[in-house]
Parts: structure tokens; C-alpha cells; sequence
């Protein structure tokens, strides 16, 4: 593969018939990726530079011809560049700015923008018009040069994705040992105390845990915590995960125990179930009102008694 279709590819240049060719180049390795990775960078570091140090390209150009004829007389093997008007001048506004400078910006550590929801649920839009809702309690963060760059980082919490299409630059989210990655598609990722739940609703989702991966379709979801060896998928029997975004509690034949636990992360309750009826599964919707009013219509459906000590809110069997 030339980098002269690559930047073809970059500037928006290219055929589709190109763009085909590249996107099939970009998945037969890592190291393609990589490559392809550090030509943007090196794009949008030259292009910003581009506008800072305009009256200088002409001069920064002679000088750079006048190297490379130097390296020719040495007896280096060079061959001339041949990509066009527009990579020409990228390669003289690259030696316009620092080394060291640019050095750093290129090869340095990536930094991360962050984002956090503490008491509301939050929406956001990333740069690549990806579009982000944080549950409360939740953090995560993205890398810069977000657009050629689609990396994440999910510290803790439930957060949706809504991921725009792009081919060409996966979408990337890192969960301590696990990897998300997708092109474009929508899925809901929970990370609470070293346990990761996925629940895809549009698209194919791809995980990774050290040499294991599987692909989760719609309606699909995977449940990995500290005792998972392999990565099982199964079928999402409930929108459960998605009270935060409906703003309903969405119960079809789940375990009691399972709504007791969305209630306690949704309120900051303390909702406890006595052993004898955890196995017990309800149908109901409740809505993200009163908490008094849905333990009440709890109770009502399943024919439970509700008992406080303090804050703690006991649901049991009527004697």
C-alpha cells in the first residue's frame, strides 16, 4: 500500500473503489492501522501548523529539497516523493515547527479529555458526532484528536453510546482488561465494582479479554466480572439497563431481585429482599417517580409486605 492513496484517503480525494481497497488494506493488521494512525496525525499536526507559519512553507520547502539532494550525493538510496501538490507542502510545514516539539506531539503520551456525571444523568457530543449518556456516578474519557483518534476510556458507571459510522477509524473503549471496539452502532456498557455488562441495541460490538473475543449482535449482551474465564453472550431478556435514559423501570418476568437492584442505583436506596422471595419474577413498568409509590405497587403485584428499620427497606412474603 502507497501513502500516496493513503492521503488520497485522508483528503478526501479518493474513489470508492480506493476507499475499499484501503479500508480492506487497514484490517489485515495491526501495524497497518498504526501506520495509517500516525499518517493523520502527522495531517492535522502539519495542517495546524499550516496556518501559523504560512510565509515560511516557500523557504522551509528549498530546504527541505537541498537535504534530500544532500542524501543523494551521500550515496543514500532515497526516492523522490511523489504524491501530489498537497503532500509536498505538508512535508515543508513539517519542518517548519520543532522537533522536539513535534516529536512530543506525535509519539508522547495521549492525552484525554474527561467527562463526569455526578448527580444528574448527562448527555454529551464527542467530535466525531458520537453522542454519549452518563448515568450518574459515571466517568469516562476520550482521547484528543478525537476524530482520527476514536479512543476511551470507561472508568466506572453506565453509559450509552450512540457511535457515528466510520469505516475507517474504529471506535475504541478500554474497561480495565476489556476492549470494545465498533464502527457504528448504539449499546449500552455498566461498570460498577469490576463488573462490565454490555447490552447491544443496534449493530455488531466487538469485545475482547486478553486472547479471547466475540461479537455481540442486537438483543445480545455478555456479563464479565473477576471470575470470568471465557466470554459468554446470551440474550437481553430486559431494557432494564436503559431506566436512566426511558426514565421507566422496565420489568418484563425478571427476578424481583434484579428490579430491587436497578431501584437501589437509580434512588441511592437501601431495598433488601427476604431470601424466600428473591426467586420470585415480576411483570410491571414503573415509572422514575416516587420511590414510595413504586415499592407500594411492588408490593400490590407480587401481594408483599413492606417493613423499615431506619433506611433500610425490607420487601417479605405477607404472613
Amino acid at each position: 500500500m502507497t501513502d500516496e492513496l493513503l492521503i488520497k484517503v485522508l483528503l478526501k480525494e479518493s474513489t470508492e473503489e480506493e476507499n475499499n481497497k484501503v479500508e480492506k488494506w487497514l484490517n489485515t493488521a495491526e501495524a497497518n492501522k498504526k501506520h495509517f494512525s500516525q499518517l493523520e496525525t502527522i495531517w492535522q499536526v502539519s495542517n495546524s501548523l499550516k496556518n501559523e507559519n504560512k510565509r515560511d512553507e516557500e523557504q522551509a520547502w528549498t530546504n527541505f529539497k537541498a537535504r534530500r539532494a544532500d542524501l543523494k550525493l551521500q550515496g543514500n538510496n532515497i526516492k523522490p516523493l511523489n504524491v501530489g501538490k498537497i503532500w509536498l507542502r505538508i512535508a515543508a510545514v513539517l519542518f517548519i515547527a520543532v522537533g522536539g516539539w513535534i516529536g512530543y506531539s506525535l509519539y508522547g503520551p495521549v492525552k484525554y479529555t474527561e467527562l463526569v456525571a455526578t448527580n444528574q444523568v448527562r448527555t454529551e457530543t464527542l467530535p466525531d458526532g458520537s453522542a454519549l449518556t452518563l448515568n450518574k456516578n459515571s466517568k469516562i474519557s476520550y482521547a484528543a484528536h478525537f476524530k482520527n483518534n476514536r479512543k476511551l476510556k470507561l472508568e466506572q458507571g453506565d453509559v450509552f453510546f450512540d457511535v457515528a459510522k466510520d469505516k475507517i477509524h474504529p471506535f475504541v473503549i478500554d474497561i480495565e482488561k476489556i476492549s470494545v471496539e465498533v464502527v457504528g452502532t448504539s449499546f449500552n456498557i455498566k461498570h460498577i465494582k469490576k463488573v462490565t455488562e454490555i447490552n447491544v441495541e443496534t449493530g455488531i460490538v466487538k469485545v475482547r479479554l486478553a486472547n479471547d473475543e466475540i461479537k455481540l449482535y442486537k438483543g445480545e449482551k455478555i456479563i464479565i466480572n473477576n471470575n470470568t474465564l471465557k466470554l459468554i453472550k446470551e440474550q437481553s431478556t430486559d431494557q432494564l439497563y436503559n431506566y436512566y435514559r426511558s426514565n421507566m423501570f422496565q420489568a418484563n418476568n425478571i427476578p424481583l431481585s434484579k428490579l430491587v437492584i436497578a431501584l437501589n442505583e437509580a434512588y441511592g436506596s437501601n431495598i433488601t429482599v427476604e431470601e424466600n422471595i428473591k426467586g420470585l419474577t415480576i411483570n410491571t413498568t414503573l415509572k422514575m417517580g416516587s420511590i414510595n409509590q413504586n415499592l407500594e405497587i411492588i408490593c400490590q403485584t407480587l401481594n408483599l409486605q413492606l417493613s423499615r428499620n431506619g433506611n433500610t427497606v425490607l420487601l417479605s412474603d405477607k404472613k
